[in-house]
């Protein structure tokens, strides 16, 4: 028995794995019935985040999961299409989410230090 990590979405999960060698019973002629493992069953998704919305005008919704490096923008300002909004830290790199659309900035949802899920909202502009 190997006991492994695996990552499916974002979400590690813990197995254990049987090593079954079926050329050695088969060359050996052993008719040893195999064990039978129980089914794996997903663990439920995860609720909501108070955050996440379906994404539309203005809403700018986090691409990946990670934690936010740097907020660039503040309630009340103006920001143009394509100007960055945020930077995230994933996997050691930074990614940099941009406005969608010019538009005023109306709420912030995040600070630098948080961590993020991918599909929460970051910012709404208006």
């Amino acid at each position: 028995m190997k006991k492994l990590r695996i990552t499916v979405e974002g979400k590690a999960y813990e197995v254990l794995v049987e090593t079954l060698d079926a050329a050695a019973s088969v060359a050996t002629g052993s008719s040893a019935a195999l064990p039978v493992s129980a089914p794996i069953v997903a663990p439920a998704a995860p609720a909501a985040s108070k955050s996440a919305a379906p994404a539309g005008p203005g809403v700018v919704t986090c691409p990946l999961s990670g934690k936010v490096v740097s907020v660039d923008v503040k309630v009340g300002d103006t920001v143009n299409a394509e100007q960055a909004l945020l930077t995230i830290e994933a996997m050691k790199m930074n990614t940099y989410i941009y406005a969608p659309n010019a538009g005023k900035v109306t709420e912030v949802l995040v600070k630098a230090g948080d961590a993020v899920e991918e599909g929460s909202v970051l910012v709404r502009l208006g």
